[in-house]
């Protein structure tokens, strides 16, 4: 049900969301942290990629299928249950305002590069902290505002990866030799590995579900945002990595911590490092954006069934979820407070365990929900290549960060029956308020 007043969100804009969602300031530490896995990197994309596409596919039938709703939990809940569509939802909001933290102190050490003033480890938090008040302030004035900004920040950000690509095309038409890969043999192991890693830049292709009744036409809107904007990225991370990797020599290039700006100066000089550094910088800020959007509607949609305290059920305008955006960016700046001892480097590390493990999750739910709506032999058999993605990053993932998936889930298992046993709101009540 459409909320009175509220403008909704057509494909372009649905798109940029998931685009925007997708290109976060992780892709610009990837190709570092990619390097030493040599070949096994440039197929790790194309895994991802394709695995990346199946998940859309299934979460985008599952949003069809099941006929809309307020927000992934619904999509779940109407396959296997509530227990189960509350499991999706709140390991998707964890994982939501746990890579708001993650992001927003990545795009202020970014911005220190070219501010030097900014370089000290308070001023990094305090920006960090700055780009998500601000932010949670844009999103407060409404989806299509926040919308607005999406197109305009997906934009930007694009700017150092197509020039990569256009550095990496120049030189070849020169003749200039690439820059050989690392060796590393290519194993199972060392392809897990490496998909593991690359599906934290992929992760964010499932914000198309998460606006409450905010999307014009959903039944076609959804699939097309969710599928194309999925392919569009891969493709163009696989193709950027692979340009910086042959741009940049392996051993200087696992080293970096600024991988798009060592390959851009070769060509463009200190311009070059202040494209890189700035497209870092305005990643962060939209990816920061859609997650504040993001996470409000995920709480707004799990208070409403009495998953989370009623206040955050609270709106304002044309049905902006206020409380719900304010608690999720409270808690991201909680967290970097928390761990502001482990310094960038270390939350920016436990911030990618704990989204990627908490997102596959999420994930694996809303596949095997996808499976159990469709009768069709095809689309299973895309589901099922999804479900099959999804145990290879777990196994590249880690115990550890497993692990800690694990123990979030229970703990959001308990602060539900929490809430519930003290009288929250049932799904019926739910229904009757929103």
């Amino acid at each position: 049900m459409q909320r009175t007043g509220e403008r909704q969100l057509g494909p372009w804009m649905t798109t940029a969301f998931v685009v925007g969602g997708m290109i976060g300031a992780g892709i610009f530490m990837l190709p570092a942290s990619l390097a030493p896995y040599g070949r096994n990197a440039p197929i790790a994309w194309v895994v991802s990629g394709l695995g990346a596409v199946a998940l859309a596919f299934a979460l985008s039938s599952l949003a069809r299928r099941s006929g809309g709703g307020h927000g992934m939990q619904a999509h779940v809940e109407a396959a296997l249950g509530p227990t189960f569509g509350f499991l999706a939802g709140f390991s998707f909001w964890v994982s939501v305002w746990v890579s708001n933290a993650a992001v927003g102190i990545t795009g202020a050490s970014a911005l220190a590069r070219i501010v030097p003033a900014l370089s000290g480890e308070t001023s990094i938090l305090l920006v960090a902290a700055g780009f998500i008040l601000f932010l949670a302030i844009v999103n407060a004035l409404g989806a299509v505002v926040s919308g607005r900004f999406a197109v305009a920040t997906t934009l930007i950000k694009l700017t150092p990866l197509v020039g990569v690509l256009v550095l990496a095309g120049a030189f070849t038409a020169e003749g200039q030799p690439m820059a050989p890969l690392a060796v590393m043999p290519v194993t199972f192991d060392n392809i897990a590995g490496a998909c593991a890693i690359a599906l934290f830049a992929l992760l964010g292709f499932e914000t198309a579900l998460a606006p409450v009744d905010k999307i014009r036409n959903p039944q076609r809107t959804i699939p097309l945002a969710m599928i194309g904007g999925t392919a569009f990225v891969a493709t163009l991370y696989l193709l950027t990595t692979s340009a910086i990797a042959g741009l940049v020599p392996a051993e200087q290039l696992v080293e970096s911590k600024a991988p798009f700006a060592d390959a851009l100066v070769l060509g463009l000089g200190g311009l070059g490092v202040a494209i890189a550094v700035l497209g870092m910088a305005v990643s962060a800020f939209g990816y920061i954006n859609g997650g504040i959007l993001i996470s409000g509607e995920l709480g707004l949609a799990m208070a409403l069934r009495g998953d989370l305290p009623a206040s955050m059920t609270r709106t304002r305008g044309a049905g902006t979820p206020v409380v719900a955006q304010l608690v999720a960016s409270g808690l991201a700046l909680l967290l970097i407070a928390a761990n502001a001892s482990k310094g960038t480097v270390g939350l920016f590390t436990f911030s990618v365990l704990l989204t990627t493990s908490a997102s596959l999750w999420m994930y694996v739910l809303c596949a095997i929900a996808a499976w159990r709506m469709t009768s069709s032999i095809g689309s299973k058999a895309v589901i099922f290549a999804g479900i099959a993605f999804v145990a290879l990053a777990f196994y590249g993932s880690g115990w550890e960060a497993n692990a800690w998936s694990i123990v979030l889930l229970l703990a959001g298992l308990a602060v539900r029956w929490i809430i519930r046993s003290r009288g929250g709101s049932s799904p019926e009540v739910a229904e009757t308020r929103a």
